[in-house]
């Protein structure tokens, strides 16, 4: 590809981090782990934080320390990757769906009470593309109906809703760390909370079932290796303290896009609402409404064929074969995921992409939408 749709930035900082862990003893359960827990716990603004191999295994934890089991329902929204519903089904609960609202691409606080039922005990939110926008007002219904909030912010690590950053606004808030995200350890996640009691559980569960104060042999509880390595976490913790330089690099290139993209009819353009800060983790532009999933992908068929790495961003996870057949979901369930689903272009986004190179996706991308539209 001429233009990749992500890429890591790594600095020789990070090189120079992750080579002093591999000259010490500790490459797993040392030091570093701490230091990179403390550093982003501080940052987000909450008192623990508990670093784990994954966002995934950070929601599964997460599901799990707050109760929830089988029997349970649990509201999500359909349009996001699927890691925030297989959780849910991993914990042995049913994930219930309900729509987006059109404009934030975030489950819509209107629609959840309508699927609220006797066995709802929690609501599992994602801020859609990094973007916290009406977090408060799902917050708002949880409280009404006494419901736990597990946030999924796997991609808004640095974003902010009036003040308050992602992560902060559930029971507990879950961070990834893939290499497309804002910051990257390779794989990994973070659970953050305010809750020892939450936090020494998702401890405990990460690293086999065991207690704090017992033996290597010694295991309390079922539990699983998610553990974060030293290593992962040194890249970490470099990464993080160029946090506010990392989202200025991505804050430009997303502004050179609206720049390029300006007055273009056929595309509807990421926003960001009154009151958000919007940490970009990727830049996903809409064909406009009368158009479709044909036309959508004769584009991303042609953008690859030029040599410009782009996707759709999300499929319905509704749709997605096991979970159709598993709890009856057909097309027409949720329409206003299906129709922005049938629309999503990605386009290259990360830190090190050049004014030069947005240039060229957007000429590239107009000159298709001529030709094909």
């Amino acid at each position: 590809m001429r233009i990749p749709l992500s890429r890591p930035d790594i600095t020789e900082q990070e090189i120079e981090r992750v080579v002093d862990v591999l000259r010490c003893p500790n490459l797993s359960m040392g030091p570093v782990v701490g230091e990179f827990e403390r550093a982003l716990a501080a940052y987000v603004g909450r008192r623990r934080a508990v670093a784990v191999n994954s966002g995934t295994s950070g929601l599964f934890l997460s599901l799990l320390a707050l109760g929830i089991g089988p029997g349970d329902e649990v509201v999500t929204t359909p349009f996001t990757f699927i890691a925030s519903t297989t959780t849910i089904m991993m914990t042995g609960a049913r994930p219930v769906f309900v729509d987006i609202d059109p404009a934030s691409l975030n489950l819509d606080p209107n629609r959840i009470e309508a699927a609220i039922t006797e066995r709802t005990k929690a609501i599992l939110p994602v801020e859609a593309f990094g973007n916290p926008a009406e977090f408060d007002a799902i917050c708002q219904v949880a409280q009404r109906h006494g419901l736990t909030v597990i946030e999924d912010s796997c991609e808004a690590l640095g974003s902010a809703l009036r003040g308050r950053k992602a992560g902060t606004f559930g029971k507990t808030g879950v961070f990834a760390f893939y290499p497309n995200k804002q910051i990257t350890t390779g794989e990994g996640g973070m659970i953050v909370t305010d809750d020892d009691r939450v936090a020494d559980l998702c401890i405990s569960l990460r690293n086999q079932g065991r207690s704090p104060n017992g033996g290597w042999l010694a295991h309390e509880r079922l539990g699983y290796n998610f553990r974060l390595g030293d290593i992962n976490c040194a890249l970490g913790v470099v990464q993080l303290s160029r946090i506010d330089e990392i989202k200025a690099r991505r804050r430009q290139v997303a502004e050179w896009y609206r720049e390029l993209l300006a007055g273009e009819d056929r595309l509807i353009l990421p926003q960001e609402a009154p009151g958000c800060e919007i940490s970009w983790f990727v830049y996903v532009v809409r064909l406009a409404e009368r158009f479709g999933i044909e036309q959508r992908d004769r584009i991303l068929q042609e953008m690859t064929r030029q040599g410009i790495q782009v996707n759709n961003y999300f499929p319905p996870v509704h749709l997605q074969p096991f979970i159709a057949e598993q709890y009856g979901c057909r097309r027409g369930d949720f329409p206003l995921t299906e129709s922005v689903s049938e629309r999503t272009i990605a386009l290259p986004f990360h830190n090190r992409l050049t004014q030069d190179e947005a240039a060229i996706v957007c000429g590239t991308l107009r000159a298709i939408l001529d030709a094909s539209l």
